[in-house]
């Protein structure tokens, strides 16, 4: 038993003799979520291997409430499984990015993983400490675009002691991917060895109740130090009228053993002034009028020439018979994480448009529909040239049920069309189809 889970253990067992107290039980919550997923993904370049399958998923959580006295403590518990329901020989590929894969390389029956958190409350301060953290800040985003989410482990306090301001701070040491029943340390893209110390500090300060400001700071031992200030402002011009303005920057530097060994950043396959260290200076802005249902969306995103935009990605860690985990696949904080490609290679400038609609504004509550397109150019090459280019253009359609005996289900289609001539990602023509539904417990 390693050093968390006993830590964990112990904390529940000691909590589980005040589980009588008042709070703990009365303000816990449990539900179950259920995710039907068909996933089709086509690469349209010769000799691309396709992918064609269907999953459920499911996701029970339970969150307790806190104890009573000064400090009170409580407790979270997850568990996760996944059924493979088709997958069609040949349309599987073994890169556990959507389901684990089986010893000969086809899509396992079914897998599952539980975790849990142990948490404490002073005032306005929480920390969480255990294996079903789900972070979402601008400096890691934890992904749940597939059947399961991704889940971390370590530890988090999130402070709102000062009116206006919250503060987080914390250190994560394993994930767990969306294909995986297990977890392993933390990298980046191209790193093979694990680090187990990604270290986190930061604020979100409303200025007014318009306006927001942030700064953050990161640090994954051995890869990479990142920093990153946001402002976000809304401007209301009416009742149904809005402009928002969506400023995004972060500067990332090598840190440690970066650059050795194992420890290599791929820069995304693109160009590196010093290749498999980090070097990154990357904005992006976004500016969204909204009118009624409409939301017309319109940005720019630059990466600059040195290198890649670098964020956690654990896809090159593999098992000891050298085969992927399944810790594959992230989120990252920039406008540019479309459904297929992320457009962060070194030089490329992106320039993006979305139109939403949502179609309460006329009489039909539940359903929206949306249209984004991305053009990335002056993609800097491995060899330094930077004439290359991409483009995406992503549509998608939500509806949820919001009266009856099915209230709550939810049904999406997305459907992603990628082409580009930069070395690395094949063109794509992809869709899912995903039915979801959550039972919260009374």
């Amino acid at each position: 038993m390693n050093k968390s889970t006993l830590a964990l253990a112990v904390a529940v067992g000691v909590l589980a003799q005040q589980a009588g107290a008042a709070g703990f039980i009365e303000d816990s919550k449990a539900s179950i979520s259920s995710r039907t997923m068909y996933y089709n993904d086509d690469n349209r370049d010769t000799g691309g291997s396709d992918q064609r399958e269907t999953a459920q998923g499911f996701k029970f959580d339970y969150l307790s409430g806190f104890t009573q006295g000064v400090v009170g403590f409580g407790f979270d518990a997850q568990a996760l499984v996944g059924i493979h329901l088709d997958g069609g020989k040949g349309h599987h590929p073994d890169a556990n990015t959507f389901f684990p894969s089986d010893t000969d390389g086809s899509a396992v029956h079914e897998w599952s993983r539980v975790g849990g958190n142990v948490k404490a409350r002073f005032s306005k301060t929480e920390a969480h400490y255990g294996s079903a953290l789900q972070p979402n800040m601008p400096i890691l985003v934890a992904n749940d675009s597939r059947l399961l989410p991704q889940t971390f482990e370590g530890g988090t306090i999130t402070s709102k002691e000062i009116d206006n301001v919250t503060f987080n701070v914390g250190q994560l040491e394993h994930s767990a991917g969306r294909a995986s029943s297990n977890s392993t340390g933390l990298a980046v893209a191209g790193g093979t060895e694990e680090s187990n110390k990604f270290r986190y500090a930061g604020a979100d300060w409303k200025v007014t109740k318009d306006l927001m400001l942030q700064y953050y700071y990161a640090n994954l031992e051995d890869y990479y130090k990142q920093n990153f200030l946001g402002l976000v402002h809304v401007y209301p011009i009416s009742a149904n009228q809005s402009f928002k303005t969506d400023v995004r920057y972060f500067d990332s530097s090598s840190d440690g053993k970066n650059g050795d060994a194992g420890y290599r950043f791929n820069n995304n396959g693109g160009f590196a002034k010093t290749p498999g260290e980090v070097d990154n200076k990357t904005w992006s802005a976004m500016f969204t009028y909204t009118l009624g249902g409409n939301a017309f969306l319109l940005g720019h995103q630059r990466v600059n020439d040195d290198g890649g935009f670098v964020y956690l990605n654990q896809g090159n860690v593999v098992d000891s018979n050298g085969r992927p985990e399944g810790n594959g696949g992230t989120s990252f904080y920039l406008f540019t994480d479309a459904m297929i490609n992320g457009f962060v290679r070194a030089g490329e400038n992106t320039t993006f448009g979305q139109y939403t609609y949502d179609f309460a504004a006329a009489g039909v509550p539940g359903l929206k529909a949306s249209v984004a397109y991305l053009k990335g150019e002056n993609i800097k090459s491995a060899t330094g040239g930077s004439d290359a280019s991409e483009w995406e253009r992503d549509m998608r359609v939500d509806y949820t049920i919001q009266q009856g005996t099915l209230k709550g289900l939810g049904a999406t289609v997305r459907h992603g069309v990628y082409r580009g001539d930069a070395a690395g990602l094949p063109d794509k023509d992809q869709t899912r189809l995903i039915f979801n539904y959550t039972y919260a417990f009374k």
